[in-house]
């Protein structure tokens, strides 16, 4: 049953701020609409497109500085870190990250973002992966947004050692899982 517009917007707004990160493609199919009429939507309420939300989340989460490597050098886009316990990034799977052949999402894109999130949430000036044991678990494909949880399970000074744990999911489905053992330079909370 179609919704009112008042309705409908109330909901939208209601979505937006529950999933900043949704597309207006699935904000439109969620509501049996067309993309231009959410776009108008959101003109109207005055919410910004996807881009400029993301950015916005990033700048107000992102207080803390990535110090291992620069943050273009980051596989997709953090949106949240807390350095030494947890990030997460998303990375939107386009035609040259897929297989031409299948569509399917080459894993070392889906390794890539993993990896370089594990190496950005370490709170040293030098971190470096020594293990990781990865499962694809879903094929990925184009248009999708893969979004990577990375937690800090533990950190071993005496070693040097930091242990994390990563997921990154479509759709709140799990495609890919990880577990990454890190080198850094000093124990969680030194100082050099």
């Amino acid at each position: 049953m179609r919704k009112s517009k008042k309705e409908r917007q109330q909901l939208l707004l209601e979505t937006i701020e529950e999933n900043p990160f949704v597309t207006d493609e699935q904000l439109a199919a969620k509501f049996g609409v067309s993309v231009q009429t959410i776009r108008l939507d959101r003109m109207e309420l005055s919410i910004p497109e996807l881009r400029e939300r993301i950015k916005d989340v990033a700048e107000r989460n992102l207080e803390n500085e990535v110090k291992s490597l620069p943050l273009d050098e980051v596989i997709g886009e953090i949106i949240d870190i807390e350095l030494d316990k947890r990030a997460i990034s998303i990375f939107d799977v386009k035609k040259e990250h897929v297989f031409q052949r299948n569509g399917i999402c080459r894993g070392h894109h889906l390794f890539a973002q993993a990896n370089s999130l594990c190496v950005a949430v370490i709170d040293d000036e030098l971190a470096l992966t020594v293990r990781a044991n990865v499962v694809f678990i879903q094929p990925v494909r184009a248009g999708d947004r893969v979004i990577t949880k990375a937690i800090v399970r533990e950190t071993n000074k005496e070693k040097n050692r930091t242990y994390i744990d990563v997921i990154s999911t479509v759709n709140n489905e799990p495609v890919f899982k990880g577990e990454f053992e890190m080198y850094r330079t000093k124990g969680e909370g030194e100082q050099q």
